[in-house]
């Protein structure tokens, strides 16, 4: 028997399981349209219930966590594929309802009343697909007359996976394009997650989130979603992919609902509860299926997401995908030295990526610690070309990459690249070191390109840059005479005074740009600059600055400049 605790920790195991392999199960659909999102569909399904079940306490029944997770995949539901997970689920809810602990009997009750009710809400149920992948998992357990729960589930993950194995059998479409049904895989990685815990081991940890993302995988290029043969964009006779929930009137139907939808559409899976339906439909009228809905009730949670557009973005992806593979193939074979940056296709769940250019090790690690995913090499007396930029932005696989040049002299180079590449590049105009890791600070991730952009400058403009650098030649400055090797103190591009002591050089340069809002200062030693001389300068001007001001020191290890200086 299984308490409603261990039902509970199965299913949010479960919900781990898929959001943690979700990119896998994606790659491998042949449908390019929305619904070929299946693993992040599922992933989103699933994962809606686990903050609701982690509310449930330890000794809530197993009548209860099934109802909960019911329920709130039910309003999470998330495409066909997250649909009919939902339903599984759903099953679970019905055949344990009221009971306070669950056997292998009550299991099999649920399997069966989920592939029953997901077979119902399906307008024309295709064999080969997540639908037969749960039935003969299904059948085989009730067939089984297992009684112990963990061997009951080990029997559904083999029924499930020789299911799954079969499905370019019964699926033409998955044969020719070399991989099994994405939404049997999918339900089978929720089942194995689940299965974890069945046999006493720990809750599947959710993955932890790297500040540099993989890029995605080319095993499947030229395969699944990435083919542009096996359907065209003119096939899509139905080119919204369109669903939302009814929060019903009295007296709604929700067969009626799905009559209409079914007579105006495609693709309809319809479910309810007490208190919502839950509709998917293909339509080439969305405002049509909405007018009828509206006279159930109120709506919320839509989607509604233009599958022609879909379709191409599909298809750039692939070649996309391809275009990576090619690169890394070559990078294997290559027997000169590695190339710093490898081309790597845009992944649709990834917003955004970062490229800045900066010299010095010390310094590579602060934007890396800032989520900065490629730094370019460069600087002040080493600006690098527009391939190298581009090359970078190229290996960072997001939707939008902002590029930070951190150098005046480097800005144009950028510009280019951002016309070269084949995905969005926004470049923000930072002129110094200071400036750029300012702007990364202050990123939101969940604000928009636009306000991204007009933020991120506003804070990199209010800093104050301070340089300390050597004079390379005799020359004479705005009336000011400058010898070979003396020590050049800048503010903000501008020469404010030489000297040949440069602790000296640095802490007035430091206290003179501090000013009554002043914050922070940060000191960013160079390559030519010990570790023993960089603290004990910071150490000073600490003690020159005004009490207020929050001092530190970063070892940026750059050539040129034996220190910057920036101040907020």
């Amino acid at each position: 028997m299984i308490s409603g605790k261990i039902l509970r920790d199965a299913i949010i195991s479960g919900a781990n399981n898929i959001n943690n392999q979700r990119s896998r199960v994606d790659e491998l659909n042949v449908f390019p349209v929305p619904d070929g999102d299946t693993g992040t569909n599922m992933g989103m399904t699933v994962g809606a219930a686990v903050r609701e079940l982690e509310a449930l306490g330890a000794d809530c029944t197993v009548g209860e966590a099934a109802k909960t997770a019911a329920s709130a995949m039910l309003r999470g539901a998330r495409g066909n594929s997250g649909v009919i997970t939902s339903l599984l689920f759903r099953g679970f809810s019905k055949a344990l309802e009221g009971k306070k602990e669950a056997g292998a009997d009550d299991l099999v009750l649920a399997l069966e009343k989920g592939v029953e009710a997901a077979y119902k809400a399906v307008m024309k149920p295709t064999e080969g697909t997540i639908l037969t992948v749960a039935r003969i998992a299904s059948e085989e357990a009730k067939a089984s007359k297992i009684a112990d729960v963990a061997e009951l589930w080990d029997l559904v993950l083999a029924a499930g996976q020789r299911a799954l194995e079969d499905t370019p059998n019964l699926l033409p479409v998955l044969k020719k394009a070399g991989v099994v049904d994405a939404g049997g895989q999918g339900i089978m990685i929720i089942f194995e997650g689940m299965g974890k815990v069945f046999h006493g081991e720990d809750i599947i940890p959710p993955a932890e989130e790297t500040q540099h993302k993989a890029k995605l995988s080319t095993a499947n290029a030229g395969r699944g979603v990435f083919t542009d043969d096996l359907m065209k964009v003119e096939d899509i006779k139905n080119g919204y992919c369109t669903q939302f929930l009814i929060h019903k009137d009295d007296g709604a139907s929700a067969a009626k609902m799905r009559a209409f939808a079914e007579s105006n559409g495609d693709s309809v899976v319809c479910i309810e509860d007490d208190d919502v339906i839950n509709l998917h439909v293909h339509t080439a009228d969305p405002g049509k299926i909405l007018t009828e809905a509206i006279k159930y009730g109120y709506l919320t949670n839509f989607k509604i997401e233009n599958m022609h557009e879909q379709f191409l973005a599909r298809q750039k992806q692939g070649k996309s995908l391809e275009k990576q593979a090619e690169a890394e193939q070559k990078q294997r074979a290559s027997d000169a030295i590695a190339s710093e940056f490898v081309y790597a296709a845009v992944d649709p769940s990834r917003d955004y990526g970062f490229v800045a250019v900066a010299a010095g090790e010390g310094l590579k690690a602060v934007f890396a610690d800032l989520s900065v995913d490629a730094v370019v090499s460069g600087g002040q007396t080493m600006n690098p070309a527009t391939e190298d930029i581009l090359a970078a932005v190229q290996s960072v696989p997001a939707k939008t990459v902002f590029v930070l040049p951190n150098n005046k002299n480097i800005i144009m180079a950028a510009e280019q690249a951002e016309k070269l590449a084949d995905r969005r590049v926004v470049v923000l105009p930072t002129r110094t070191i200071p400036m750029g890791i300012t702007a990364m600070l202050n990123f939101d991730p969940t604000a928009s390109v636009e306000t991204n952009t007009i933020n991120m400058m506003k804070a990199a403009d209010n800093v104050s840059t301070g340089l300390i650098t050597y004079a390379a030649r005799d020359s004479e400055y705005d009336g000011r005479r400058i010898r070979k090797g003396d020590i050049m103190s800048l503010e903000n591009g501008k020469i404010v005074a030489t000297s040949s002591d440069l602790t000296k050089a640095t802490y007035r340069l430091a206290r003179s740009m501090c000013k009554k809002d002043s914050s922070f200062v940060t000191i960013i030693s160079g390559c030519d600059v010990s570790d023993e001389d960089a603290e004990r300068t910071t150490e000073i001007v600490k003690a020159k600055c005004p009490s207020h001001v929050e001092v530190s020191h970063i070892r940026g290890g750059q050539p040129v400049y034996y220190y910057m200086i920036s101040v907020e």
